[in-house]
């Protein structure tokens, strides 16, 4: 009685809390086409929106962190990994509370967006106050607008943008797009296009400690980048074809320009301004056009102290100079510290690492033409604040010295006719052994790299409410508890443990089944669809016509109770992405443990592998979605999860063939008696699919481990071949050795790949695609670690390929 009793309080608390008691607010509008005056928008009504007539954008409040909104404009429909792409944000800087947070239209014809209980606005259109009422449309072309009765457009969007500029939206001298801070972080980031005072569209890099512009190349001048500086006005515009046109002379074409593709131009949060089309059939935005085709000469991508490079299969990278080490683990923004302390000036204890082809642009603290080698370390040397210096070959045939006070901008190209020079203590020029190395930190931290951000603000509240406020409250907890008591009494008899089920199922957010429940379900656990280390997989079928997979964990033992378990399944379940599989609930009685997982109908890779069903196209969607789940788990997860096990096994299949990742959790469920961190009691995995360094003791775990595996299982689909056959007895019994010998038997030419291309496989695929794939498959399977990319530059990488 007790128990139940507080629940009750503690449920019908939160429900008041939930639920405004006063409200001067007019009602929200009923239909999402237009906001009429007096009327508003509520965040905690999903129904408060509006959609343009052509349903393409929809304007309302867009989730962005944990109790965090914006009020937004994005495109309806949502991409394949159910993402929307948002166009406008009215406060990307101060998002809202999810409580009790309105977009109002005053009846002065003023927008007003207020947070919760803050006594002044958020955000606001300042309009001058009028007499004459306005509406708020949003048309075919994502503009949301106020129109008054005079069919005059008082204010736009249009006008007004974030980092997006769409067909038809001009962009003038006195608007600019600025970049987002980082895919999961909305606010303003520090990159920006503007024109500038000398009317040419500028790129400018604005950081924490420096700022400069970097497009067009700031070494030439407009002239030679072909802009014109002669313009009577500042404007610019694409159009519905693909076809941009700027007052400074800079024209381009989209290059699929003429198609009537859904278009956007964008400053991601790379720096980069591209131009987007919808691949309306696949659902993602292909790139039609960039302004820079090398991103490392994008400033301050890397940060400073460290240096970026780009390989055909890699991608961008970021790296630490040598002798230092990231800032930030999550953001390389942040740059890179020196792992020493910097000797005083001039007392002869300094001395250069040399590595060659590096440049860092800017930051000069002197500039010496025709010197020789030795002359400029001794311009560095007397210079206190010197860092390091850039001695370069010039057209004219002689050597220049760029003595650096910051080193920023850094980027590796093997065109560049000089090399840099770091100023380091000579104690670690002794300890370095190879001093043309540069180190690129690969490290996980799950926790930083969130996509939700929690709002913790202070909400100031009128004193002269709050006496009415505690009376109501009052007086609806009596009246509502008075009545609770009653139906209690009549129900008490009633099923107790469905009632205690409902609020686990509140605070989990999964339900709680009983083991007689599941038996009757699985009936009697007849039907195996599956097994592994961890347990088996029994197919289920519920009342209501709901298929479910019944996985029995077979190694828990007593060792774990509910409590622990709860705890666990809570944190895989807080793991959403379209490419994992979902939890649906749990059963803790006694020694039985069980999952309840969603119901795959194409079964396993495994069983589909050597299948007709699979052709190459299939096959090639199967590999970016399981990166995209690994991805997931090791850079955007609440805690530190490795998968462990990944094989075709455990890659399953929905009825449209998309690939779910399942046993994700297994490492943590299964090892709560050993240790959080990146050490393992004993290995894991299946033999074959295990990476090398699960056979050494003192290797540490890391994520490298996935990436190894994923290597092998898209070797597997690729050739046909499983890692653990007689083909690969005299290949070291790996099936990456296998192909690497395939390669060089050919002799430089590319009939390998025909040979390692499983024949029986339907379609056709493109050779060039096929050979970056398996190389990209042998990168990940490589047996030093430190050689494997990550799961997220796996994902990049497949990407481009499939572009």
């Amino acid at each position: 009685m007790g128990t139940l009793f507080l629940y009750i309080v503690v449920v019908l608390l939160v429900l008041l809390y939930k639920t405004p008691l006063l409200s001067s607010s007019p009602t929200s509008l009923s239909l999402p086409s237009v906001l009429k005056p007096g009327s508003s928008l509520s965040v905690e009504n999903k129904d408060d929106f509006l959609i343009s007539p052509n349903g393409l954008f929809t304007a309302g409040f867009y989730s962005v962190g944990e109790n965090a909104y914006c009020f937004s404009v994005w495109f309806t429909k949502p991409l394949a990994d159910q993402s929307h792409t948002i166009v406008w944000m009215a406060n990307r800087d101060a998002p809202v509370n999810g409580k009790r947070s309105k977009l109002s239209l005053l009846k002065t014809g003023n927008l007003v967006l207020r947070d919760a209980a803050q006594p002044l606005p958020i955000w606001t259109t300042n309009i001058i106050d009028s007499k004459e009422p306005a509406q708020l449309f949003i048309n075919d072309t994502g503009n949301l607008y106020l129109q008054n009765n005079e069919t005059q457009v008082i204010w736009q969007s249009f006008g007004s943008p974030t980092d997006t500029l769409l067909p038809l939206q001009k962009f003038t001298k006195d608007t600019s797009l600025v970049s987002s801070r980082s895919l999961t972080n909305h606010s303003s980031g520090f990159y920006k296009l503007y024109f500038d005072n000398d009317n040419v569209i500028r790129l400018v890099y604005n950081g924490p400690s420096v700022a400069g512009i970097y497009w067009p190349d700031p070494k030439i001048t407009a002239w030679a980048s072909g802009r014109s500086t002669w313009a009577s006005r500042r404007t610019a515009t694409l159009d519905l074809s693909g076809h941009f046109v700027s007052s400074d002379s800079l024209f381009f074409n989209t290059s699929d320009s003429e198609n009537q593709s859904v278009r956007r131009l964008t400053v991601d949060v790379d720096g980069n301004f591209r131009a987007y089309s919808l691949d309306e059939t696949r659902g993602i935005w292909k790139v039609t056009w960039q302004a820079i085709s090398d991103t490392c000469r994008v400033h301050g991508i890397c940060g400073e102290n460290s240096t970026c490079s780009i390989s055909p299969n890699h991608g961008r990278k970021c790296s630490c100079i040598p002798n230092h080490t990231m800032i930030n683990q999550t953001d390389w923004s942040y740059g890179c510290k020196p792992e020493f302390n910097t000797t005083l000036c001039g007392n002869g204890e300094d001395d250069f690492l040399h590595f060659p082809h590096y440049d860092f642009y800017g930051y000069e603290a002197r500039f010496v033409p025709n010197v020789t080698l030795d002359e400029c370390k001794r311009v560095c040397l007397g210079i206190c604040n010197c860092k390091g210096f850039h001695f370069n070959y010039e057209t004219e045939g002689y050597f220049s010295c760029y003595a650096k006070f910051k080193l920023i901008n850094g980027f590796r190209t093997m065109s560049s006719n000089g090399s840099m020079y770091l100023k380091v203590p000579k104690s670690i020029l002794l300890l370095s052994n190879n001093s043309e190395k540069i180190v690129h930190e690969d490290r996980l931290i799950c926790s930083e790299k969130l996509p939700t951000v929690r709002i913790d603000r202070a909400y100031i509240k009128n004193p002269k409410n709050e006496s009415v406020k505690s009376l109501m409250i009052f007086t609806y907890v009596f009246g509502a508890l008075e009545t609770i008591c009653i139906i209690y009494f009549f129900y008490r008899t009633r099923n107790p443990s469905k009632t205690r089920q409902g609020y686990v199922q509140a605070a989990t957010g999964f339900q709680r089944f009983s083991y007689a429940e599941l038996k009757k379900t699985t009936k009697n656990f007849s039907k195996e669809i599956g097994r592994g280390g961890g347990g088996i997989v029994y197919k289920g079928e519920f009342s209501n016509n709901r298929v479910a997979a019944v996985k029995l964990l077979k190694e828990f033992g007593n060792k774990q109770g509910e409590t622990e378990l709860l705890a666990e399944i809570s944190t895989l379940g807080r793991l959403n992405h379209m490419n994992l599989i979902d939890i649906w609930g749990y059963c803790a009685e006694r020694k039985h443990k069980l999952l309840v997982y969603e119901y795959m109908e194409n079964g396993s890779l495994a069983q589909n592998l050597h299948s007709s069903k699979l052709d190459w196209g299939k096959r090639f969607d199967i590999t970016v979605g399981t990166a995209k789940g690994l991805a997931y788990l090791h850079e955007e997860c609440l805690e530190w999860v490795l998968h462990c096990d990944v094989k075709p096994h455990n890659i399953l299949l929905d009825s449209n063939w998309n690939p779910k990742v399942a046993d994700f959790g297994l490492s943590k469920l299964l090892d709560r008696d050993g240790t959080r961190n990146s050490e393992f009691t004993r290995a894991r995995g299946t033999r074959g699919y295990m990476a090398p360094e699960w056979l050494f003791v003192n290797h540490p775990i890391t994520s490298k481990v996935d990436v190894y595996s994923y290597g092998v299982v898209v070797l597997e689909m690729i050739t046909g071949r499983s890692p653990t056959g007689d083909q690969c007895a005299k290949s070291k019994g790996r099936l990456d050795s296998w192909v690497k010998e395939k390669m060089i038997a050919a002799g430089g030419t590319k009939d390998w790949i025909e040979e390692v291309v499983d024949v029986t496989v339907d379609g056709k695929y493109d050779t060039s695609k096929m050979e970056i794939l398996i190389k990209v498959a042998l990168q990940c399977s490589a047996e030093d670690k430190d050689a494997r990319p990550t799961m997220s530059q796996v994902v990049d990488m497949l990407l481009h390929v499939e572009n």
